[in-house]
């Protein structure tokens, strides 16, 4: 007799780990499945791992820079690739563990195997078809379960996504990368072209950048990070280039050779000439599409477009008793988007009252490149294409005595208030540690705060954040320190 559970779910990122905790947290009788590595990939080979890089690569730059500091430093600062993959590596192995006992904490049963819906209601787990990208991490010792056949009365779809792949341009994990080889690579290259300026794309070419490597970024839309406000990415684009990082914007790689070591990019710009630049490697970062392959969807007549699982605001699917969060589900392919659909689908299973449906016009958007960009809300050029009358402040980091002191004066913060009601619409921010300040605008825009709110609030000094309310007082005419 198949095993049962009220709820079971598909996949161990952010998304799903923390869906099933919320489950059990609620009562529910609950499993997640996962067919390669507890926390996806996000935890595995995203958003922690590439964070332990930039964070070695952080520290590289300060080092390289000590005298601007008043230090005298004796020999030559430089990376140990070996040794500064080894660190990143080791960080996501810890919170690998973690989501494992994470899992047997809250009693929630781990089955390991692929999974195929066969029916509402019902799965059945196989042997894992996808390989293992480098030896798996041990197994929790709480794994109950393996291949059969279960029972529950709520699946929810939580199985990311993976690199997409231009055709003809296909990595081949030797000389054109996904972010699974830019993530170890076994020698630094002395060379590397980029295809592709999103967070990804942007996140890469910053760290290697840091490490010494000559990087060409190459982007088909006319901005660098071309969800982001274009004033912000300007701004992120010139202390970008001064590092030393070639920019083609307008321009994509229409072809590319290979040589024994090398690749040789054929570069058409937006004129219809053709550059060749030949580099060591090449990172494919033109987005990534969902895992929705193999899981039964189309059998069962779920909802898909472009590649990922329709739902509405509370994860559910066109099919009772079938939901979907997370990249599976679209964009924004934010693991933070992933959690709070997890919990807001599983809260609405649960029955709870007042469950409010997923805002993605509230979910913050950070890249982790120097300077790092954060953003919530919706763009300048947007407001003005949906006829909004606005009124917008801008403050500097050059005027901020933290920045200053800090030596991380290039900077700025932007915010868009809607005239007639004080409305924050949106805020965007370019420089030193924005990603830990949008929190700040986005609980702001949770609360439905004004901007004589905000103008009213006392911000602590001296600090970055102080930056963030000079431009709300910017926006009405009332800035002190410019």
């Amino acid at each position: 007799m198949a095993e049962s559970y009220d709820v079971i779910i598909i996949g161990s990122g952010p998304g799903g780990y923390v869906a099933a905790i919320r489950a059990s947290q609620l009562g529910l009788k609950t499993a997640i499945v996962e067919r390669e590595h507890m926390g996806g990939i996000c935890l595995n080979w995203g958003c922690i791992p590439t964070k332990a890089l930039l964070r070695s690569a952080e520290v590289l730059d300060h080092a390289n820079h000590f005298k601007d500091y008043g230090l005298v430093l004796e020999g030559t600062v430089k990376p140990d690739a070996k040794a500064v993959v080894g660190r990143s590596r080791a960080v996501s192995a810890r919170l690998n563990a973690g989501v494992g006992f994470l899992m047997k904490k809250n009693k929630i049963d781990i089955i390991w195997g692929e999974a195929k819906i066969t029916k509402p209601g019902e799965i059945v787990v196989g042997k894992p078809s996808k390989p293992v990208v480098e030896p798996q991490h041990p197994l929790p010792k709480n794994v109950k379960s393996g291949e059969g056949t279960y029972t529950a009365k709520h699946i929810i779809i939580a199985t990311g996504a993976r690199p997409r792949a231009l055709p003809g341009i296909e990595p081949d994990g030797k000389l054109i990368w996904t972010y699974f080889e830019a993530l170890k690579p076994d020698v630094l290259p002395k060379s590397l072209i980029v295809m592709g300026s999103g967070a990804i794309g942007i996140e890469f070419a910053s760290f290697y950048r840091s490490m010494g490597v000559d990087v060409t970024v190459v982007e088909v839309m006319p901005t660098i990070m071309p969800v982001e406000d274009a004033e912000i990415t300007a701004i992120a684009r010139k202390q970008l280039e001064k590092r030393g990082l070639k920019i083609f914007t307008s321009a994509k790689v229409s072809k590319v050779d290979k040589a024994a070591d090398s690749v040789t990019a054929h570069v058409e710009t937006a004129d219809g000439k053709v550059q060749q630049i030949t580099a060591d490697r090449l990172i494919s970062a033109v987005g990534v599409q969902g895992n929705i392959e193999n899981l039964g969807l189309e059998a069962l007549g779920v909802k898909t477009d472009r590649g990922c699982v329709v739902i509405d605001g509370y994860g559910k699917t066109n099919v009772a008793g079938i939901y979907a969060i997370g990249d599976v589900a679209g964009p924004p392919m934010l693991a933070h988007k992933a959690e709070h659909e997890g919990v807001v689908c599983v809260e609405k299973i649960a029955g709870l009252p007042n469950v409010h449906p997923t805002d993605k016009g509230k979910v913050p958007g950070c890249t982790y490149c120097n300077p790092q960009v954060a953003s919530v809300g919706i763009t300048e050029a947007k407001a003005k294409e949906l006829g909004r009358d606005i009124r917008v402040g801008r403050f500097s980091f050059a005027a901020n005595g933290k920045a200053i002191a800090l030596g991380e004066d290039q900077g700025m913060v932007k915010v868009i208030f809607d005239k007639k009601t004080g409305e924050l619409l949106g805020a965007h921010m370019v420089g030193a540690e924005v990603t830990e300040l949008i929190q700040g605008f986005v609980v702001a825009m949770n609360l439905e705060t004004t901007e004589e709110e905000l103008m009213h609030t006392i911000f602590p000094h001296p600090t970055v954040s102080e930056t963030m309310k000079e431009a709300v007082l910017d926006a009405y005419g009332r800035v002190l320190n410019a």
